[in-house]
């Protein structure tokens, strides 16, 4: 650490976050037409078409995380490297499509050198630079002004509080685009299966329960003792109580075994169904996983059947499958 202090540290960490701050709030400042303009061409392109993020160096890992995120979004969208763009990846971009040009000086030769491709197809471009004079900025749509009055770097040279300020640029569009399109919570989950928000919104308890043999149950009057060898070989912490005609009637559940030894009833010749629960809570295969979840939580138990329209047991769900899928 030479001669620095931790103190010194910190104040210069606190000195990086003040300086990018401070760009995004000058940036925001000069939010207008430019911004809405390119608003309008995002939500104006072509059915089919996608927005194509490029950049060189650190500005292209900003693209990527831009193109990312408007992807995830609603909006399609993908990274396309300008040098690879320049031998072959060109192909990558349609007439269809709107490209995001990101370049703090603008003089990217990379960019520039695929820039008429994106002309000769009329292929629309939205240039974030800092240098609106730039040839990127002359031959852009339009132009989002990502000029800052410094870098955080201490050499001035790496580029920090500008790429940061793109970056913020990037979500504010893609913000933008969410409102306008009226993109919801729903759409969000069909795009991340595997994220938790998801896996609330898409997985149903038809995706979690278990069926067929799987689905503990006893007749009513078999045993206590005979019913528990269904109850545990299942593993789901209860059985389903059915009757002669198979409608289910009752649930008995590891809770209800404890008390009945309490009362030291005679699990080798009482019946389940004297014991069994007749009030019982029951959930359906399309709903959400997650009501199971709250379901569960509001009635204080582990489990419950699955049951159709008309009452019919087809499945059963506890704690611990729901667990497993993710929605707890």
């Amino acid at each position: 650490m030479g001669n620095l202090k931790k103190q010194d540290l910190v104040e210069l960490a606190a000195s990086v976050l003040e300086i990018e701050a401070a760009a995004i709030l000058a940036a925001r400042q000069r939010l207008g037409k430019p911004f809405l303009d390119a608003i309008d061409i995002l939500l104006s392109q072509a059915s089919g078409g996608r927005v194509v993020l490029m950049g060189m160096g650190k500005s292209g890992h900003i693209g990527r995380k831009i193109a990312a995120t408007l992807a995830s979004t609603g909006t399609p969208a993908l990274f396309v490297h300008p040098a690879e763009a320049g031998h072959g990846d060109l192909g990558m971009v349609t007439p269809h499509d709107v490209v995001i040009a990101i370049s703090q000086s603008g003089k990217s030769d990379e960019l520039l050198r695929v820039v008429p491709y994106m002309k000769r197809n009329r292929i629309r471009i939205i240039a974030m630079t800092a240098k609106a004079d730039s040839a990127l900025a002359q031959h852009a749509d339009v132009v989002i002004d990502t000029s800052v009055d410094r870098e955080a770097c201490p050499l001035g040279l790496a580029p920090t509080a500008s790429t940061t300020l793109a970056l913020a640029l990037g979500d504010a569009l893609a913000m933008c685009l969410i409102e306008a399109r009226g993109f919801t919570a729903d759409m969000f989950a069909a795009t991340h299966p595997h994220g938790t928000l998801g896996r609330k919104l898409l997985v149903s308890i038809a995706d979690v329960m278990v069926t067929g043999a799987y689905v503990p149950t006893a007749r009513e009057d078999a045993t206590i003792r005979e019913a528990l060898v269904g109850m545990s070989r299942a593993g789901l912490g209860f059985i389903n109580v059915l009757d002669a005609s198979g409608a289910l009637v009752g649930v008995f559940t590891d809770g209800d075994l404890r008390r009945a030894l309490d009362r030291d009833i005679d699990i080798k010749t009482e019946r389940i169904g004297s014991v069994a629960a007749r009030k019982f809570v029951t959930v359906r295969a399309p709903q959400l996983a997650v009501e199971a979840v709250e379901l569960m939580d509001q009635h204080k138990i582990s489990a419950m059947p699955v049951v159709d329209d008309t009452n019919v047991l087809v499945g059963a769900v506890n704690m611990r499958l729901l667990l497993q899928a993710g929605v707890v």
